[in-house]
């Protein structure tokens, strides 16, 4: 007879089934003989038998505190060792399951493996065509152990969540290469590029359909969707089931550009964030393709490919926007394209984008914006060019200066709500009148059509925004220059005042080691309280105006340094905790530039909470808010308490907290705001130093600006210049 397959697990998974460090995982192997022995694996990278270490930490105590998500991630990956039906094939579950009660799925989860695959084959029997290509699937008893943590995920988390963790599941399997999701501050921006009044939307790309999603949330009813991958157009079908339940949903799978499963469909608007650099897109086959209005695109140039398959899609005076790779606007092989395009009138804005808006990170996206021509229709003059990436949009402030990530990268958090309204008010002033636009030097200018018909057709926004020496105002920026020096004369004595004060002295020959407990045990014990705001994707828009309601705190803000900047009006949930001053706030997605934690203060207070923070309120007889601040905010905490593998999600309840008497902590809580506050004065040094230098430099190298009488002023090293 063939043995039955063992469950194994690593280490890491251990350590997330417990709710404790690796690290933790490794003093228990090395100090516990009774610990199970690897049973399979390699000696650097051991599995154990799940089933032994189940009841080796049920035997100490220790129950599982993993949360939802990472144990549905587990249990997935156990459920393809066994054999046993999953991916895809759940994915109608996820959409059951959303449609019933939190109670409705614990009772569900009670029920013995039997049951429940019945269960489950007759809630989802009727959902199955909701799916497009999924497989029909039957359970069996042994996919109880998945299904349950299904039901789990999603009466904790919600369906997106459990359809995250099916969909990143079943890209593995599929080997999938370049399947990256558009983030849902540049999916708003897109689709509030386009007028309200659009109804009918088209995504050819459509990926895991964030585009449609924030399409349908700014008004479209009737959304229509392809990807290539067949995982992806399931998973967008399902997404948008969960979050546009009303609208009518068409989702396709397939190569739209040589298998379009629209070919007779012409919509308001297409949104798309097609794939880059892609030499095999059909360039052969279908060279006399109809869809090449504006002249056939080059082998490697299948971005204008997509920009023409969009248009091809639009009704007359129909919207279409992507998101591109900054080559497009300047390669020499599409010029011929290019110029057809802004001579028809097709182009009508390029937005230049900072690294870091979408995937890839390291390079600044474009978005175009373009419009099918109409027949008879008022001609277009001008093309809008705005420069989010030169302008400073990335942010204002000190949180706002690169720093090193956890990864070991540099990079600037974007300010999305600041780029946003800054991209929204010059396209919309130029929309309503764009022959007297008069834009922002240096960040938004419409440029005419005969101006950009040169030899390069180079549609850079960078290029076209450029200031000219007719642009500057001498006696300005040498007014702007003085102040920036006054500034930072000033950042620097507040930076040499934060850095001195007493020394700080060593713990001794050896770093200090303290007893800790998480914060999950002191909410058990009543020395703090774990809040979130749950978001409801089926809730409605919040029509109250935005200034009436006090503002969402974001976990952008925690990385900027920010006050709260979230608009209540997107913060779809029942009730959402309110902040209160001394609540520590902590980021619930790990990495990126900036804090991981803060204090609130007064200007935080009242604000609502939102969906991608963790609040820990302490009781401040108990607990200092700094002190917990400050250990909570340590790399190593934070690393500990993170699951995941692409999106590390922080789980607040394993974050783990020194155990101090209160004097003592008051003590640490001191030290950790100095350290704040050194970091503040140093990073706005750094900012005001690099932006007076910019406009020193730029001021005498344009003319603008004469070198000081008498000679130079003092220089500050030679060595550190020629460093520089």
């Amino acid at each position: 007879m063939p043995q039955p397959s063992v469950a194994h697990v690593t280490a890491a998974e251990i350590s997330r089934i417990a709710g404790v460090t690796r690290a933790t995982v490794s003093n228990w192997r090395r100090r516990h003989d009774d610990f199970p022995s690897p049973s399979g694996g390699t000696e650097s990278s051991p599995l154990y038998d799940l089933e032994a270490v189940q009841a080796w930490l049920a035997s100490r105590g220790h129950t599982a505190t993993a949360n939802p998500r990472e144990a549905f991630r587990t249990a997935l990956r156990l459920h393809a060792q066994a054999g046993a039906a999953g991916g895809t094939g759940l994915l109608p579950m996820v959409l059951a399951a959303s449609h019933r009660t939190p109670d409705d799925l614990t009772a569900l989860t009670e029920l013995p493996d039997a049951d429940l695959a019945a269960r489950a084959q007759a809630e989802t029997a009727a959902l199955a065509g909701t799916v497009p290509g999924a497989e029909a699937v039957r359970f069996a008893p042994t996919d109880g152990t998945a299904l349950r943590a299904l039901l789990r995920c999603v009466r904790d988390e919600g369906g997106q969540a459990a359809l995250g963790v099916l969909a990143e599941r079943a890209l593995e399997d599929c080997a999938a290469s370049g399947a990256y999701r558009t983030p849902a501050p540049l999916a708003d921006l897109v689709a509030a590029l386009l007028p309200r009044t659009v109804e009918e939307v088209l995504d050819p790309a459509c990926g895991s359909g964030t585009l449609l999603a924030a399409a349908a949330r700014h008004g479209a009813t009737g959304l229509h969707g392809q990807d290539v991958l067949p995982v992806q157009a399931q998973r967008s079908a399902v997404g948008l089931l969960l979050s546009a339940p009303e609208a009518e949903i068409t989702v396709r799978s397939g190569d739209s550009l040589r298998a379009d499963a629209f070919p007779a469909l012409t919509v308001d608007a297409v949104l798309c964030n097609p794939p880059y650099g892609d030499r095999d897109w059909g360039h052969d086959e279908l060279a006399y393709d109809p869809r090449w209005a504006y002249g056939v695109p080059p082998r490697a140039e299948s971005e204008l490919a997509w920009v023409q398959h969009a248009l091809a899609h639009l009704t007359p005076g129909g919207w279409a926007v992507l998101v591109l790779p900054p080559a497009t606007a300047s390669r020499a092989s599409g010029r011929r394209v290019r110029a057809e395009l802004v001579r028809s009138g097709a182009v009508r804005a390029v937005v230049a984008l900072p690294p870091g808006a979408a995937p890839p990170l390291h390079v600044g996206l474009q978005i175009w914006v373009l419009r099918r021509p109409e027949p008879g229709g008022a001609e277009r003059k001008s093309v809008l060019f705005i420069d989010t990436a030169g302008a400073g949009a990335t942010g204002n402030g000190e949180a706002d200066r690169p720093a090193t990530t956890r990864t070991g990268s540099t990079r600037t958090p974007l300010n999305w709500p600041g780029l946003t309204a800054r991209t929204l008010t010059h396209w919309e002033a130029f929309t309503t009148a764009p022959d007297t636009f008069t834009g922002e030097p240096g960040t938004a200018r419409a440029v005419p059509v005969v101006d950009l018909l040169d030899d390069l057709v180079d549609l850079t926004p960078a290029r076209r925004v450029r200031l000219s020496r007719t642009d500057v105002d001498p006696a300005e920026l040498a007014a702007r220059a003085d102040t920036g020096r006054r500034e930072l004369t000033e950042a620097a004595e507040s930076l040499a005042r934060a850095a001195g004060g007493p020394g700080w002295s060593a713990a001794g020959a050896s770093a200090r080691e303290w007893r800790t407990a998480t914060a999950s045990d002191l909410a058990r014990g009543g020395a703090l309280t774990l809040l979130r705001t749950v978001p409801d994707p089926k809730a409605p828009r919040t029509e109250a105006p935005s200034s009436t309601l006090p503002p969402v705190l974001t976990g952008a803000d925690i990385a900027r340094g920010t006050a709260p900047s979230g608009d209540p009006a997107e913060l779809r949930a029942e009730a959402a905790p309110v902040v209160a001053a001394g609540d520590v706030l902590v980021r619930a997605v790990a990495g990126g530039a900036g804090p991981m934690a803060r204090v609130a203060d007064e200007r935080d207070a009242g604000a609502l909470l939102g969906p991608h923070v963790h609040l820990l309120r302490p009781d401040p007889a108990r607990l200092d808010p700094w002190f917990l601040a400050g250990f909570v905010d340590s790399e190593d905490n934070i690393a500990g308490a993170s699951t995941g593998s692409t999106v590390l999600h922080v789980a607040p309840g394993r974050l783990r907290v020194p155990l101090m008497a209160l004097d003592e902590q008051r003590r640490y809580g001191e030290a950790f705001r100095h350290v704040r506050a050194l970091r503040a004065q140093a990073r706005k040094a750094a900012h005001l130093a690099e932006e007076t230098a910019g406009l020193l430099a730029g001021g005498l190298t344009g003319g603008a600006l004469l070198p000081p009488p008498g000679g130079a002023p003092p220089r500050v090293g030679a060595q550190a210049a020629d460093s520089a």
